[in-house]
């Protein structure tokens, strides 16, 4: 089940439709995360994007639980898919939702942006985070990601309210 349109398919699901319809995905991230048992309240919110225009759908993942969020936020991730599981190309903590694919692009792929906010930040913004050819930038707060000023022209992929279902069971 892939949603970019449709984003209320992945959210109305059941938690037993999306475990069998994103098997790779969650077995990726539960080795990602490992089995400590501070993780064993993670949660995750899932987005399926074209994020290169190649035809492909990336996974972008809001990842929380007590070892993945801070005062500024949660885990970011951003994978490519792989046979049967997946690639981490980026890895942005602190950061909140909304989450954005922008219309823009750099290096061939879209620019997101993410709600930065806490941790040190006092005044909340949106970050325009953007691909520097291998990865997207590690931190929403410091440069290359920059503050965004006015609308951004993008779609939202993670919703401020989307439904996060837990990793482990």
């Amino acid at each position: 089940m892939h949603w970019f349109v449709p984003i209320a398919l992945l959210l109305c699901s059941t938690s037993s439709e999306t475990q069998s319809s994103h098997a790779p995905l969650i077995q990726f991230l539960q080795n990602y995360v490992g089995q400590d048992e501070a993780d064993k309240d993670a949660r995750f919110a899932a987005a399926f994007v074209d994020l290169k225009n190649d035809g492909t759908k990336e996974a972008i993942v809001y990842l929380s639980s007590s070892s993945w969020c801070g005062t500024g936020g949660c885990t970011l991730l951003i994978m490519t898919p792989e046979t049967n599981s997946y690639t981490l190309i980026s890895k942005i903590p602190a950061v909140r939702p909304p989450i954005k694919m922008l219309a823009t692009i750099t290096k061939g792929w879209h620019d997101i942006s993410a709600f930065v906010v806490g941790g040190g930040i006092l005044s909340s913004y949106d970050a325009k985070i953007s691909f520097d050819g291998s990865s997207y930038s590690d931190h929403a707060s410091i440069s290359p990601a920059h503050r965004m000023h006015g609308k951004s022209k993008g779609k939202v992929v993670i919703p401020v309210n989307a439904k996060k279902e837990p990793l482990f069971k």
